[in-house]
């Protein structure tokens, strides 16, 4: 019996493999084993597309090593391909497992195959790590034309096997590699080249010698070293080994080539940060597209520059070119390298002189600066003599220094500096965003932004600059290491690139400059704390002159409020509760330019200012521009710009009686501290005025009170004293038996019914507050009566009283009345009897009251003596004169024009001052006067001025 097929097939296979596997342990070549390995997948499994491609840690890419294609271009199998997040490459480089496609042509993670997926019609793909220790070292992918990827058992574990060993070998191959020397060193040429260029004396020489020496060594196609000219950001070719000792102006400058910064800016920024540029076969440091486009500017194949960095400025770099794809050694990058340091040490000794030269003036500059800052000059004089030094230094365009307004939230520009050719820049710039606000923040040196155009730092900044023709500038934070609020910007219209010097130099002038602003707004903090200070002292000092009058407390406060906020225009819109009307009371007017028609009819419902005002618990600004058209009738605006507005009232509760209105101009900025203190004032202002009018209201109501009270109480002592004697005349009658007795009967009730009515109306019509009749009277009954009342004052002191001017002149016996002969009193006649008119009731109380008082003060057997005198046609002069002894503050405070204050003592709160000063209040009311003076013969006058009835 013969043996079964499957044994021999699967014998085979083995046996196959085992003669791989002894084939890759003999060889040494990593190049030999990957060929070996895609021999063997190509005759072991059916698959239309192997590709081998080893791993560049260093550089996160896969090395394509080779492999088999029904295509017949496979430069494709040669590619590098950069490694990035989310590719179905990257997924099996890190999870080091394999990975399966059902099609290749559609997998979204894999865009880079599927031009090639769709010419050999691949679909099912499978990739597999080649791993060692934990380390991926490459991949391997297999993909067929069968959708799918599947494998059976056996050719699984046999796929498994090879990638397992070839894994193993190239990790060996690797750790061999890393121990053994180089076989070629750059140490001995680049020493060889130091020596050489250490007997040169000029720059160009050495330049050529470096170029010599690097393209004996490297051997490319091209050797030049490329010097950047910062004014133009442009490369140009300074020396080459096929045109040496080239200058910037020569005819052989003229035809080689040239690279500008602006054409390929990753290569440049590259360079700027020391890091070698180098492009070979199918790999490149730089993005393909870049790549691409500086490959084609200097129409080479390959190509490995290295920076010339001094002093942190790039002065420009070596490159050696390739017409052909070429793989660069490390020897190569590590001598062009070691060319390109060599450069950058002998570079500045040929202007070791101007350098020298240049450092003084810089220290010369930052010395003057410092002397400029701390000396007692004015502030914008010192910024135009430093802004002057530094754009010549720097050859700039612009100089300008912004500070940061959290109020309004902008940067403003404080000073600025520029050709007379420019104009000044009159624009705020938005607040900067939080990058770029941390990143001045940490930094401590001067900001370069080349080139507006492409850098996205500060871009929030970039339309108005570049409208400005801005299109490079370096930007310091004037406080290091805190936010920034105040920054100093130079400014070039191209683009520019400075040095390290110059950005020292910047940065140095930014500093003292900060320390000058800070001092410059710790000096105006204090005037303003100071001004508001003695603002807000005078203010307070004027509301509490709450007896100043009507209106003069708020104008003598809106003068000092509006001083606080620089307002030319200050004025009140005042109503009374329930009224509808606004009257217009006029703090500041201070310029022709604001206007306000005082006769305006302004509505408290319908004015847009008031319920702006009425509506916020503080103050709100806006702009003249927002005010509708009915309030620009009233209020001109052709000088105003911004408008403050605040309601008077103590609580957003409480009703209000008032808005302030304030205006400036449009350049005129608020601080916050100014707004606070106004606020502040303006609620004082509000709490005095609401207090005045409360006590305004007390002061009326306890006057009349008073009034009222003295009224009925000497009313009800008259009516007592008339009701009294008539009841006692009414007992002596008796009970009427005779017609005499009957009538005199009679007589007496009729008197005693009119004393009844007169309490009634007392009662009726003066119940809270005194009524104001308008009745006539000869002033000789008046006095008659009143002398009849005061009968029981003049008895026990033997007063005399006389009479004068009535129209007789009586003798000494007939014109004095003793207290104790009371028969003149019925006797006293007088011709020619002058009419008085007003109330005929309280003056004739007042009068007794004025008797009374005299009476009272007088010494026994005094003398009080009253004259009449006509003044004019209305007004009678009444006088009583007596000899007593008056209190000198009582005199003072009667005649005194200034309202008393409630809580200090006063001879006025109680009697007689009490009353004499009610009598004062009650004849003012009839339009009269009452007046208190003493004689310089020490007599006391009561002077009383009456109005005359109309004949």
């Amino acid at each position: 019996m013969g043996q079964p097929q499957q044994p021999i097939a699967a014998e085979k296979q083995i046996l196959s493999l085992g003669r791989f596997l002894q084939k890759l342990r003999e060889e040494d070549n990593v190049d030999v084993l990957i060929a070996t390995a895609i021999s063997y997948l190509q005759e072991q499994f059916s698959y239309q597309l192997i590709w081998i491609a080893l791993y560049d840690r260093l550089n996160h890419v896969l090395l394509g090593k080779g492999g088999l294609s029904t295509d017949k271009d496979i430069s494709f199998l040669q590619q590098r391909l950069v490694l990035n997040p989310g590719d179905l490459l990257e997924q099996v480089v890190i999870e080091q497992r394999p990975l399966g496609v059902a099609d290749l042509r559609a997998e979204h993670r894999a865009p880079e195959w599927h031009e090639l997926a769709d010419k050999n019609h691949i679909q099912g793909t499978i990739i597999l790590p080649i791993r060692h220790q934990d380390r991926c070292l490459g991949i391997v992918l297999l993909g067929s034309e069968r959708w799918g990827y599947l494998l059976t058992g056996e050719a699984r574990a046999r796929l498994l096997i090879v990638m397992g060993e070839l894994g193993a070998l190239l990790y060996r191959h690797e750790i061999n590699s890393q121990q053994q020397p180089t076989k070629y060193s750059s140490a001995e040429p680049l020493l060889k080249l130091l020596e050489n260029v250490r007997e040169l004396s000029n720059l160009d020489q050495k330049l050529a010698a470096v170029v010599t020496a690097t393209h004996q060594f490297v051997f490319p196609s091209r050797t030049a070293v490329y010097w950047f000219e910062r004014q133009g950001r442009y490369f140009w070719c300074r020396m080459s080994n096929q045109l040496v000792n080239m200058g910037r102006d020569s005819q052989a400058q003229a035809s080689a080539p040239g690279i500008t910064v602006q054409e390929l800016s990753e290569f440049y920024y590259a360079l700027a940060v020391n890091q070698i540029v180098w492009i070979g076969e199918s790999r490149s440091s730089l993005n393909s597209n870049f790549t691409a486009k500086l490959l084609q500017r200097l129409k080479v194949r390959s190509l490995l520059a290295a920076p010339i960095i001094c002093q942190k400025d790039l002065l420009g770099f070596i490159a050696v070119e390739a017409n052909k794809p070429r793989i660069w050694t490390d020897a190569d990058k590590n001598f062009v390298q070691g060319a390109a340091g060599l450069i950058s040490l002998v570079a500045p000794i040929e202007s070791v002189e101007t350098t020298i030269t240049q450092i003084q003036a810089d220290a010369q500059l930052t010395n003057q600066v410092a002397q400029a800052v701390y000396g007692e000059h004015n502030i914008n004089e010192t910024l135009h003599s430093c802004a002057t030094k530094v754009l010549e230094r720097l050859a700039a365009t612009r100089f300008l220094l912004l500070q940061f307004h959290p109020d309004q939230n902008y940067y403003q520009i404080f000073y600025q500096s520029q050709p007379y050719n420019r104009r000044p820049l009159n624009f705020a710039l938005n607040p900067l965003t939080e990058i770029d606000t941390q990143l001045l923040q940490r930094t401590t040196e001067a900001i370069e932004i080349e080139n507006l155009d492409t850098d996205l730092r500060f871009f929030h900044w970039r339309s108005l600059f570049l409208g400005s023709s801005i299109n490079s500038f370096l930007v310091c934070n004037c406080t290091q290491g805190k936010v920034p609020t105040t920054l100093l910007i130079v400014t070039h219209e191209a683009h520019h690139s400075s040095t390290t010097p110059e950005k020292e130099l910047l940065w140095a002038v930014s500093q003292q400059i900060g320390v000058m602003m800070r001092q410059w707004e710790m000096q105006s903090s204090h005037g303003e704390q100071q001004k508001i200070l003695r603002a807000s002292q005078q203010c307070l000092h004027n509301l509490t002159q709450i007896r100043t009058g009507e209106g003069h407390l708020e104008r003598t406060a809106l003068k000092e409020i509006a001083s606080i906020l620089g307002c030319p225009l200050a004025l009140l819109l005042t109503w009374s509760p329930g009224q509808h009307q606004v009257t217009i009371v006029p703090g500041v007017m201070a310029h022709h330019r604001f206007e306000i028609n005082m006769d305006a009819s302004i509505s408290v419902q319908t004015e847009v200012l008031i319920h702006w005002a009425l509506a916020r618990d503080g103050h709100v600004t806006f702009n003249v521009d927002d005010l509708p058209l009915e309030t620009k009738r009233w209020l001109s605006f052709s000088g105003i710009g911004q408008i403050f507005v605040m309601a008077l009232r103590t609580h957003i509760h409480d009703e209000s009686t008032g808005v302030v209105l304030m205006a400036t101009d449009y350049e005129c900025q608020w601080s916050q501290q100014s707004l606070s203190s106004t606020e502040t004032l303006i609620r004082q202002l509000a709490w005095f005025r609401r207090q005045t009018h409360i006590t305004q209201l007390l002061d009326s109501t306890t006057v009349e009170l008073q009034q009222l009270n003295w009224y009925k109480h000497r009313r009800l002592e008259e009516l007592q004293r008339t009701t009294a004697l008539l009841i006692s005349q009414i007992h002596d009658v008796g009970i009427p038996h005779t017609e005499l007795a009957k009538t005199r009967h009679q007589l007496l009730l009729r008197q005693l019914d009119q004393t009844t009515n007169s309490l009634t109306g007392l009662l009726k019509l003066e119940k809270w507050q005194l009524h104001m009749s308008w009745e006539t009277m000869p002033i000789s009954s008046l006095l008659k009566r009143s002398l009849e009342k005061i009968e029981n004052f003049l008895k026990p002191k033997k007063l005399w009283i006389g009479v004068h001017g009535l129209g007789q002149e009586v003798d000494e016996p007939e014109s004095l009345r003793s207290g104790d002969d009371s028969k003149h009193i019925s006797n006293l006649g007088y011709q020619n009897s002058i009419a008085i008119a007003g109330d005929i009731i309280k003056i004739e109380l007042v009068i007794h009251e004025l008797l009374v008082a005299a009476c009272q003060r007088s010494h026994r057997g005094g003398r009080i003596d009253i004259w009449c005198r006509r003044l004019d046609e209305r007004t009678l002069d009444l006088s009583i004169t007596d000899n007593g002894v008056i209190e000198s503050q009582l005199l003072t405070e009667l005649n005194q024009t200034i309202p008393k204050d409630i809580l200090a003592p006063s001879t006025l709160n109680q009697p007689p001052g009490l009353h004499l000063h009610i009598c004062q209040n009650i004849m003012q009311q009839m339009r009269g006067e009452l007046h208190f003076y003493q004689l310089p013969d020490h007599r006391v006058v009561s002077r009383l001025l009456l109005l005359l009835a109309e004949n």
